[in-house]
């Protein structure tokens, strides 16, 4: 046989490998080829493989397994071999450059800082992988069979262990609160968190502080490209769309999806009409080996299928997770795929009145390594491991600011109208606030029931009020003092 056919086929059988961290067994490994190579032809490209130190051997007999790249021992030895001839610094961080020996062990750079993620096994290979150059990296196109063979509720992306984990974890201490109420009782620092740490993702070199000026206060970083500002602004709208609204249309949805695209990518697409739609032409992606599909209706229809699974699986954080691997791997829209998938993937949480996820401190090499193992290998395994760093950092974050938030008083929420106006009234007539005078007012605004305590919760306000919280009862300072002096005035004769 042509030695050029016979490395077309060791090249096959390893890219295979590849995907299949844990290895294949013989039969597998065929299966994989799809019949394409001979029982007896693959055994012998296996053998010169072994040989060449190309893939390694796991097991005996029949519960041989075959794995890419050469055994650990040989590859830390081939590892000092060229520390001993080469020398020289880093190369830096980046989606084609090597895996430096801190990120294989889970330490990577960030502009704050060297950020620690426990890795798998599993997961350092893929890192390991992903971090050639994409010339030695193997081009691959969309499989739709991982998304066909996805099975709600019976594949897990996410070990049960894990799930209880996450869970306890996430968890606010109060329960049976409306959907959201987690979310909505820290949207400020969320809003910022979120758009700066999504935005940083991409790209983005606004600093947090930068973030926090520009959504509180409109305030434009100087020397920041408008795009930048605009990817900001985006950010806080969708989010917003996420957390207060209460119609009951936000969902991982067709109309939840296509709105969050649409603001997201508001002034940012080529295409303006692309917005807001599924896309109806080719798209690469910048620094991998993987080519989305171009087909529309392959796109329709893998994204309502995607839909459909997502809406089925019962656990929120195997549906957030879901929904991160296959958005971006199917490319629904033309650009801004993982900032949809980033924040489609709270809508889980906010509903299960779950910590919501930032993705503070995330540092992007791993992120976007995570996301090129899906791309490239159809493996979820990194990825999973900076899902379930970045929710553990999150947790950290928003459960101290929860704890510090008083639970409202329901039954103060109910009758703040009636408080405003049996107060003001006191105070702009120059009453005295006593029990029967409150009584009196009472019984024209409260339910019967509710009347004592009404009365004792005026009567808990009166003895609190000063000149810092009229506004609150939409008093004027000219008549709370002229209140106050009649008082006095009374009370001295």
């Amino acid at each position: 046989m042509p030695k050029q056919v016979t490395e077309n086929e060791l090249q096959r059988i390893e890219a295979v490998l590849l995907r299949f961290p844990a290895g294949l067994s013989l039969v597998e490994l065929r299966n994989e080829l799809s019949g394409s190579i001979s029982r007896r032809t693959l055994s012998r490209r296996i053998s010169d493989l072994l040989v060449a130190g190309r893939i390694h051997r796991r097991g005996e007999g029949r519960a041989t397994r075959y794995l890419h790249g050469a055994a650990p021992a040989r590859q830390e030895r081939q590892h000092v071999q060229r520390e001993g001839r080469t020398s020289g610094a880093l190369p830096a961080a980046s989606a084609s450059a090597p895996a430096t020996r801190p990120e294989a062990a889970g330490q990577f750079e960030t502009p704050d800082g060297v950020v620690t993620i426990d890795l798998s096994p599993v997961a350092r290979d893929i890192l390991e992988y992903v971090s050639k150059p994409a010339a030695a990296r193997t081009p691959r196109g969309y499989e739709r069979r991982v998304l066909d063979g996805y099975v709600p509720n019976q594949t897990a992306y996410i070990p049960d262990k894990l799930k209880v984990h996450l869970h306890k974890i996430g968890k606010p201490i109060v329960a049976e609160r409306a959907a959201g109420t987690f979310a909505r009782d820290i949207l400020n620092r969320f809003l910022i968190d979120l758009s700066w740490a999504s935005s940083r993702l991409e790209g983005n070199t606004y600093s947090r502080l930068d973030t926090e000026r520009l959504i509180q206060f409109g305030q434009e970083a100087e020397g920041k490209d408008a795009k930048e500002t605009q990817m900001i602004l985006n950010h806080k709208a969708a989010i917003e769309l996420l957390v207060k609204e209460s119609s009951g249309d936000i969902g991982i949805n067709a109309f939840t999806l296509f709105n969050l695209h649409s603001l997201l990518s508001e002034n940012l697409m080529a295409d303006p009409e692309a917005s807001g739609r599924l896309r109806r032409r080719p798209v690469e992606i910048g620094g991998s080996v993987y080519t989305p599909p171009a087909i529309p209706q392959l796109i329709e229809e893998c994204f309502r299928q995607i839909i459909s699974k997502a809406t089925a699986i019962g656990d929120p954080f195997e549906r957030a997770f879901f929904v991160m691997v296959h958005l971006p791997y199917l490319q629904p829209f033309e650009d801004v795929n993982k900032r949809v998938s980033r924040l489609a993937a709270n809508i889980p949480f906010i509903q299960a009145d779950l910590c919501p996820l930032s993705f503070v401190d995330v540092p992007e090499r791993a992120y976007i390594s995570g996301t090129l193992g899906v791309y490239e290998m159809t493996r979820t395994e990194l990825l999973r491991n900076v899902f379930v760093w970045a929710y553990e950092r999150s947790c950290q974050k928003y459960v101290v600011i929860r704890d510090s938030v008083a639970e409202p008083d329901l039954f103060r929420m109910r009758y703040r109208n009636a408080l405003i106006d049996v107060v003001g009234e006191i105070v702009r007539e120059r009453k005295r606030p006593t029990e029967d005078e409150v009584r009196a007012l009472a019984e024209r605004l409260v339910e019967p029931h509710d009347v004592p305590r009404f009365v004792e919760l005026v009567t808990q306000d009166f003895r609190r009020i000063n000149e810092g919280n009229i506004a609150r009862y939409r008093i004027r300072l000219a008549d709370y003092w002229a209140w106050l002096n009649a008082l006095k005035a009374n009370a001295g004769r």
